[in-house]
C-alpha cells in the first residue's frame, strides 16, 4: 500500500486536548468486559488512589503546559464507587496543574447499583456536569445474564435523581443483541431508556471479546439477521424521539454530542491518568505522535505514581493513516482533508489512491474536501479500515479509544479490532 514510503509532508498541528482518568475497580467484573477493571476486594483505597492520580497529573502536566483542556472523562471500572469528595479533590488538582476551558465538559461514568441517594447533587457540586449511566438493559433477566449488579428500577431511580440534581445532560448506555433477546425486547429497552429523557444514548451490540468469561463460556446470542433488525428498528425509534446519530453507536439531541469522545474520533490529544490508562500526544516540534501507557495493576500504579508509571511509544508514520481512519470514519459526518493532514502530518496523497478506490466501490462519499463513510461503508466499516494497513498496528485498540470505540454493529462477529469492547461509548 506504500504508506511507509510517504514522507511527512504536511505541517503537524497541535489538536484539542482532553483528560482521561481511569478508576479500575468494580463491585463485580461483568463477563463480557475486556477493559482493565478489577473486582474490589475489601475496602476501597480511595485516598491512596486519588493521591496517586494527583502525583501522576503533576508529572505529566508540564508536557502540556499552556494547552487548554476541553474535557475530562472519569471512566472505569466504576468511578461512581469513589465518593464526591474524592472527585472534588482530583478536579481541584486538575485546576491547579492544567489550563481548563471555561466551558469544560466533565463526564462521570456511573453504575446505577453504586449510587447512593443524593450523591448526584454532590457530584455536580464537585464539578461533574455530565454523567454516563450504565443501564445496558431494562430487563432484569437480561441484566442478570450480563452479570450486572443493578436492576432496572435502580436505573430509573438514578435517572430521576440526575434530573433532580440538575444533571439533565446524561447518557444512557444500552446494549442490544443480548442472550435470548428478540426484536420486541430490544424495542422495549429502547422505549424504557427514552422515557427517562436522556440527552445522549449509546447503543451498541454485545460482542464476545477474547479473554472474557463469555469467551470461555459463550452465551447463545441472536443471529446476525436478528441483530440487524434490532439495530434498524431502534435507530428509527431514536430518530422519532429527536435523536441524531453522529457516530456509529452514538446518538444525541441537539447540542448534546459528547465533546470528549468527538475529540477521540477526530484524532485529538488526551492525557491518560490511572492504572491501565492510555494517552495520545502530538509533538509538532519532533513531527510525531506518541502513545502513553500506564501500568495496569492498581497496586503497582499506586506504589510508583509520580515516578514514571507510564511508557511512551511513537506511532510509526505508516500506522498513522489507519489510526486516523479508525476514528474519523466512525463519525457520520466524516472529516475534511485539512483535519487529516494537520493531525497526522501526512500529505493527502498518502491516502488519496485508497480513498479513490473506496469511493469507486460506494464505501466512501466525498463532498468537496469532506469524506465520510457511506451507509454501506458504515455497515462494513472494518473492511474499509483494512485498506489503510498492511498489518494490524500494534497500537490499535490499546488507547483510551478502547473506551470509546466499538466494532461496527453489523460486523461484530467479523470485527478485526477486538481490543475495543462494550460499555463506554458515551
Amino acid at each position: 500500500m506504500g504508506f511507509g514510503s510517504q514522507a511527512v509532508a504536511a505541517v503537524l498541528e497541535t489538536p484539542p486536548l482532553a483528560l482521561y482518568v481511569h478508576f479500575p475497580w468494580c463491585v463485580r467484573k461483568c463477563p463480557y468486559c475486556d477493559f482493565n477493571s478489577h473486582t474490589l476486594h475489601g475496602e476501597l483505597e480511595e485516598r491512596r488512589y486519588i493521591e496517586a492520580l494527583q502525583c501522576d497529573l503533576a508529572t505529566q502536566a508540564p508536557e502540556v503546559a499552556g494547552r487548554e483542556v476541553i474535557s475530562v472523562f472519569l471512566g472505569g471500572g466504576t468511578p461512581s464507587l469513589f465518593p464526591p469528595r474524592a472527585v472534588a479533590a482530583f478536579l481541584e488538582s486538575a485546576r491547579r496543574h492544567l489550563t481548563l476551558a471555561a466551558d469544560l465538559e466533565v463526564t462521570l461514568e456511573a453504575n446505577p447499583g453504586t449510587i447512593e441517594r443524593g450523591r448526584f447533587a454532590e457530584y455536580r457540586a464537585a464539578g461533574v456536569n455530565r454523567v454516563s449511566l450504565g443501564a445496558q438493559s431494562f430487563d432484569d433477566a437480561r441484566l442478570a445474564a450480563l452479570g450486572r449488579i443493578h436492576c432496572a428500577a435502580e436505573t430509573r431511580r438514578a435517572a430521576a435523581e440526575l434530573h433532580a440534581a440538575g444533571l439533565g445532560n446524561f447518557n444512557i448506555d444500552l446494549m442490544y443483541g443480548l442472550p435470548d433477546q428478540d426484536l420486541a425486547g430490544a424495542l422495549t429497552d429502547m422505549d424504557e431508556a427514552l422515557a427517562l429523557s436522556p440527552s445522549h444514548l449509546s447503543h451498541y451490540q454485545l460482542t464476545i471479546e477474547a479473554g472474557t468469561v463469555f469467551a470461555g463460556r459463550p452465551p447463545k446470542l441472536p443471529a446476525d439477521e436478528a441483530t440487524d433488525e434490532m439495530l434498524d428498528a431502534c435507530r428509527s425509534r431514536l430518530e422519532g424521539a429527536g435523536f441524531t446519530q453522529y457516530e456509529v453507536s452514538a446518538y444525541a439531541v441537539a447540542g448534546r454530542r459528547c465533546r470528549h469522545n468527538r475529540n477521540y474520533w477526530l484524532f485529538g490529544d488526551y492525557l491518560g491518568l490511572g492504572a491501565g490508562a492510555h494517552g495520545k500526544l502530538t509533538l509538532p516540534r519532533s513531527a510525531g505522535v506518541v502513545r502513553t501507557t500506564q501500568v495496569r495493576e492498581p497496586r503497582r500504579y499506586m506504589a510508583s505514581a509520580g515516578r514514571g508509571t507510564f511508557t511512551r511509544t511513537p506511532v510509526p508514520t505508516d500506522e498513522l493513516p489507519f489510526e486516523f481512519m479508525l476514528n474519523a470514519l466512525r463519525l457520520v459526518e466524516g472529516f475534511d482533508v485539512g483535519t487529516f493532514t494537520a493531525r497526522t502530518g501526512l500529505s493527502w496523497e498518502s491516502v488519496a489512491a485508497t480513498m479513490a478506490k473506496l469511493i469507486g466501490e460506494d464505501l466512501i462519499v466525498v463532498s468537496g474536501a469532506c469524506y465520510r463513510a457511506s451507509p454501506l461503508g458504515l455497515r462494513f466499516l472494518n473492511e474499509v479500515l483494512l485498506r489503510f494497513v498492511t498489518e494490524i498496528p500494534k497500537t490499535a485498540g490499546q488507547s483510551e479509544l478502547s473506551t470509546a470505540l466499538q466494532p461496527a454493529p453489523a460486523l461484530s462477529k467479523r470485527a478485526l479490532f477486538t481490543g475495543v469492547g462494550g460499555g463506554n461509548v458515551k
